[in-house]
């Protein structure tokens, strides 16, 4: 195998499959990266058994076709490190490869191609195309409530279910919930819901950008493949039940408020500060005019934050993980934000004030 290549046109799919690189791996070739020599197509793939990540690159191809595995983070260090612009040629010989680009020489040891891991060829069973900007809207609005790493392995990870023309996005820890739903009148799609794991949920995010371009997406009974004209990324489904949070939506919320989002979000940051750092809680208390936020450390610390709000249902306490809360109204695009509440019992529903496409709840704490 000999070819070459701008360094330009290698770093930019080197960067999209190192995501799926194992850094911690006991198989040594999981550190690789699988380059594969088909004519001038050059087809990188990087795995980690879970998510398996590929992207393409046109080469001066000089030699054979063929293909061979080259350790990921020395040969992206290199990248990164070699001047703009830069031509890099490849030579294999033996179990080497050697790189040269102006008076730089470098010579990585590979590992045999027939030992890379393949995930298995699969027929995806719903397939759709969506905006990348509609996707990764879907996927951002709820993330931040997936667990990590709970005992309860189907919570660690998202729900995404198709129904008609509808796409849903699910994510609970067990605390907080956060649900988003996109239409589209193009799609006609059969009813279906798979687990996404976090790490994939992760990737995806870090893959989309918030551009109308379509990409396809599949599903399968193990697997969700996204296929754009850059990449193509597969990751293993979490085998497992998501929980009917549907039951768990409060139905009984009767007090209603709007306020500015970030001016909320301001008093809550500042509260928060002096916030227990394990905990995060603070207290709320309502009255007909005004919200007083305060919050507690066990260094005897406290923090009062007023904004003045419109309730007229009498008084009301309830405590919350501020962390929670904020996280939602960084998620939340819209101007003003809405609060449904019941008792300092019960969970808040909170969502935008005009937009309709996202809602979140959170369960109360007991300071």
């Amino acid at each position: 195998m000999k070819f070459s290549l701008n360094r330009e046109l290698l770093l930019k799919p080197l960067l999209l499959v190192s995501g799926a690189v194992e850094r911690k791996s006991t198989l040594p070739i999981l550190s690789n990266i699988l380059f594969e020599i088909s004519g001038q197509s050059l087809t990188l793939t990087a795995t980690d058994l879970e998510l398996e990540m590929v992207a393409y690159a046109n080469v001066d191809n000089q030699g054979e076709d063929g293909k061979l595995t080259i350790p990921a983070r020395k040969l992206l260090d290199i990248c990164k490190s070699l001047p703009d612009n830069s031509l890099i040629s490849f030579e294999s010989i033996d179990e080497t490869i050697k790189l040269s680009s102006g008076r730089s020489r470098y010579s990585l040891s590979t590992l045999p191609a027939v030992d890379f891991p393949n995930i298995e060829e699969w027929q995806g069973d719903v397939e759709f195309h969506l905006l990348k900007s509609e996707f990764l809207r879907l996927i951002e609005s709820t993330h931040f409530s997936m667990a990590n790493q709970d005992v309860r392995y189907y919570l660690n990870g998202m729900s995404i279910e198709c129904e008609g023309n509808e796409i849903r996005s699910v994510a609970t820890d067990g605390h907080r919930l956060a649900i988003c739903k996109i239409s589209n009148d193009t799609l006609a799609l059969p009813a279906r819901q798979v687990i996404v794991p976090r790490k994939g949920i992760l990737e995806i995010i870090r893959l989309l950008a918030p551009v109308d371009e379509s990409v396809k997406i599949f599903l399968g009974t193990n697997h969700i493949r996204i296929i754009d004209t850059e990449f193509s990324f597969t990751s293993k489904l979490v085998d497992g039940r998501f929980p009917d949070y549907r039951r768990v939506l409060p139905r009984n919320g009767d007090k209603v408020f709007e306020t500015n989002k970030d001016a909320l979000r301001q008093v809550l940051s500042r509260a928060s500060i002096l916030s227990n750092e394990k905990f995060k809680g603070v207290r709320l208390n309502f009255s007909d005019t005004n919200l007083k936020i305060t919050a507690n450390n066990p260094e005897q610390e406290q923090a009062e934050e007023e904004i003045e709000i419109n309730f007229p249902y009498g008084e009301l306490e309830i405590g919350f993980n501020v962390s929670y809360v904020l996280d939602v109204l960084s998620a939340i695009k819209d101007e003003n934000v809405k609060f449904t509440l019941a008792d300092a019992n019960s969970s808040v529903v909170i969502e935008g004030s005009n937009n309709g496409e996202a809602l979140y709840v959170v369960m109360p704490m007991r300071l």
